[in-house]
């Protein structure tokens, strides 16, 4: 079933969904980050890879937000101090195991990496396998809400003790979307890594611009990874991207298909994976993140 699911494309139909009348009340439906994988992503292939958390600080957080606090899961190396911040944006099924685990590969290059729940107030996925439910969940969560709390989970990673003068963001799915999004709207951020994340699309009220609307003014460099086989992201809006980026870069893989750096899926295409987390790092690197 994990195979079939194309979160960017099915989103694009979800962006028109209105927000529910009480959204603005809506007391946190998600206090505690679920153990284990989200149950639509199960069963999970043979190929997933598991990072220890020897020689780090990792497990969850909690973020205060305007509203009270969200919970996030955090890892950053067990010795040193002022280690470079990175936030990772979840796939459409939250912050499961292989968001946990992207967290735990990049402390153990020298980061605090953070992963802040975005769906809190909206409703906890990880327990869905419906993925119309997970959707209708998903299309009630507002650009601005995850904006806000992203800026939140910077501001706690500062007090925390990470060096947030070298702040980078990657996302997948869902989050690679938001990465270029916040690209936008974070003038402090150094650096950013698209995986997969929709580019266009309807403007909402929930999502008024899409990638392609702010291509062009960006506050940092964004490296765009694309699969060419994902039919939920068409190349032309690849394209469109490349005409109005400014600052940053696309790769398109031949061989890879959506969801191709998550080795918990079948869609998962190992020399893809690779080759784009080596890039991330150049990335960061070059760029003042790391």
């Amino acid at each position: 079933m994990v195979a079939e699911m194309n979160d960017d494309f099915e989103m694009d139909r979800m962006s028109l969904a209105p927000p529910e009348a009480d959204e603005g009340r809506r007391a946190f439906l998600v206090t505690k980050l679920a153990a284990g994988f989200a149950l639509a992503v199960s069963p999970v292939t043979a190929e997933t890879i598991t990072t220890s958390a020897e020689g780090l600080t990792a497990g969850e957080v909690k973020i205060p937000v305007a509203e009270g606090e969200i919970p996030a899961y955090r890892a950053m190396p067990s010795s040193g101090k002022n280690h470079p911040v990175v936030l990772v944006v979840q796939e459409i099924f939250g912050v499961h195991e292989h968001i946990k685990d992207v967290c735990r590969r990049l402390a153990k290059l020298g980061h605090m990496a953070i992963a802040p729940e975005m769906y809190a107030r909206q409703g906890d996925v990880s327990k869905l396998t419906n993925f119309q439910q997970i959707l209708n969940i998903v299309g009630k969560v507002p650009d601005a809400q995850v904006m806000a709390d992203l800026d939140a989970a910077v501001e706690y990673a500062g007090k925390a003790g990470g060096d947030v003068s070298k702040l980078g963001i990657t996302g997948f799915c869902w989050g690679g979307r938001i990465v270029w999004l916040y690209a936008a709207h974070n003038p402090k951020l150094k650096a950013g890594v698209a995986w997969y994340g929709r580019l266009a699309g309807v403007p909402a009220e929930l999502t008024p611009k899409h990638p392609v609307d702010i291509g062009g003014a960006l506050h940092a460099p964004v490296l765009g990874l694309y699969g060419a086989k994902d039919k939920g992201i068409p190349l032309d809006t690849v394209e469109q991207m490349r005409a109005v980026l400014k600052k940053g870069e696309i790769r398109v893989y031949d061989e890879a298909d959506h969801g191709f750096h998550a080795d918990y899926r079948p869609t998962y295409h190992k020399a893809s994976a690779e080759d784009g987390f080596r890039r991330l790092q150049a990335w960061f690197k070059a760029n003042g993140a790391a």
